[in-house]
């Protein structure tokens, strides 16, 4: 990756529907110069805090705040390692706090995060939050879940699509703090591509949508507004969870750019060209030649085994030289011991948009609307209503990344109304119903 590169990211942490605090949080340092980007890159975490009361909270604030310290004070290490060591000085900073009081003995929180460098991205990751590539219209998970799901899936233990089923999902095997040492995994780096889109999120957010879900939306909005229609899913769905995400993309490399080019392994296809295809068409027909000699005249037998032993040998200098031309240039690898993926992500799905998923943005519109309606939510009526017929004309048209940037805006819209409705309800829970604020009710 280059330092020209412009990168666009949004972050956005959301305490949901169900919870009265937020333990997530989330944190974005960016290189503020060239040389800083030499060394050290562009960090972004995301912490999803457990423990009750202010317990997880507090141990994703330690964890967002200790990473990105950590990590800019060792400048003696390569940016892979020292993520690590930051990662594990983290795990280090909650555990210690964690015994100075036996209210937060065992706190812990999940980290997961991306660095983006000179070499590529690198994910280091710890329990069950995730990080998301999108590319080309696939959607790539980079980390592994350390849940008890996951884990009995790894282990041959139950059927992927049993195991959620059979096990409960909230278990995870693997988080910062409640242990003195902790097991960081380390993935990449990863080669970076213009237009490369990384997802960091909570389970609150991976849990309620699915990864085709998530890569449309991050995949085809800016990074702005794909934050925000992902945390609104979240919350329509439930909202049982703290919301976490940060969505970043690569930009396109300008000319000129200058960058140390990261190692990349690669290999030939093995396909054979046209050269390949003549010759072994000439093989065959050679074959075939000396073996009809050899059925069909008994006088040709000699002459047709010489040109079925001809073709075989031909066959096999072919293979041969074939062989030769189109052996593997690898540049030479370290093995690292931390690494615990090589050469592919964990799941892959398609991030193409759908007509079914906008038709279903659709549904869940016009259930939202009849409930504004109903219960005089404050909406802005006419920017809603004109939104929506953009998005109408553009499903109709299948341009349905036009659309769906279009549905992205009419929920803005609707959520504006729902958080106002739901403060509404609380208030008049705790305080009981008085004056109604003013509120811009639908025209008729």
């Amino acid at each position: 990756m280059f330092w020209e590169q412009q990168v666009r990211y949004a972050a956005l942490t959301d305490v949901g529907f169900r919870r009265q605090n937020n333990q997530d949080a989330c944190v974005v340092q960016l290189a503020p110069d060239a040389e800083t980007w030499q060394q050290r890159g562009h960090l972004f975490v995301v912490a999803d805090g457990m423990g009750g009361h202010a317990v997880g909270e507090l141990a994703s604030k330690i964890a967002v705040d200790t990473i990105p310290h950590a990590f800019d004070k060792l400048r003696q290490l390569n940016a892979k390692d020292a993520l690590w060591a930051a990662i594990e000085a983290a795990n280090a900073a909650i555990y210690d706090r964690g015994m100075q009081n036996k209210e937060f003995l065992r706190m812990g929180t999940t980290c997961t995060s991306l660095l983006l460098c000179p070499q590529g991205a690198i994910v280091g990751h710890v329990g069950d939050s995730r990080v998301y590539r999108v590319r080309n219209r696939l959607i790539d998970q980079l980390s592994c879940d350390h849940s008890l799901v996951w884990e009995l899936i790894q282990q041959r233990k139950v059927h992927p699509r049993d195991a959620e089923r059979m096990c409960p999902r909230n278990v995870i095997t693997r988080s910062l703090g409640p242990e003195q040492t902790v097991q960081v995994d380390m993935e990449g780096p990863f080669p970076v591509l213009p237009g490369d889109t990384f997802v960091l999120c909570s389970d609150g957010l991976c849990g309620l949508l699915s990864d085709s879900e998530i890569g449309m939306i991050a995949g085809e909005l800016p990074a702005t507004e794909a934050s925000r229609l992902l945390v609104h899913l979240a919350n329509l769905r439930g909202g049982h969870d703290n919301t976490t995400v940060i969505v970043i993309r690569a930009g396109d490399i300008p000319e000129g750019a200058q960058n140390s080019d990261p190692v990349i392994v690669t290999r030939e296809t093995g396909e054979t060209g046209w050269w390949g295809f003549i010759a072994i068409c000439v093989i065959a027909i050679l074959f075939l030649t000396g073996l009809g000699l050899v059925s069909l005249n008994p006088l040709q037998r000699p002459a047709g085994a010489g040109l079925m032993i001809a073709s075989a040998l031909g066959l096999v200098g072919w293979a041969v030289m074939s062989r030769r031309r189109k052996a593997p240039v690898e540049t030479p690898r370290v093995h690292d011991p931390r690494s615990t993926i090589a050469w592919r992500p964990y799941r892959t799905a398609s991030a193409r948009v759908t007509e079914e998923f906008l038709q279903y943005l659709a549904r869940m519109e016009g259930e939202l609307q009849r409930a504004a309606t109903d219960e005089n939510w404050a909406i802005d009526w006419k920017s809603l209503e004109e939104s929506y017929r953009k998005a109408a004309d553009f499903l109709a048209k299948k341009r349905l990344s036009k659309s769906l940037l279009e549905f992205s805006r009419v929920f803005d819209l609707l959520m504006v109304g729902v958080h106002t409705h739901r403060k509404q309800i609380q208030h008049e829970t705790r305080w009981g119903k008085g004056a109604n604020p003013g509120v811009k009710s639908r025209p008729t």
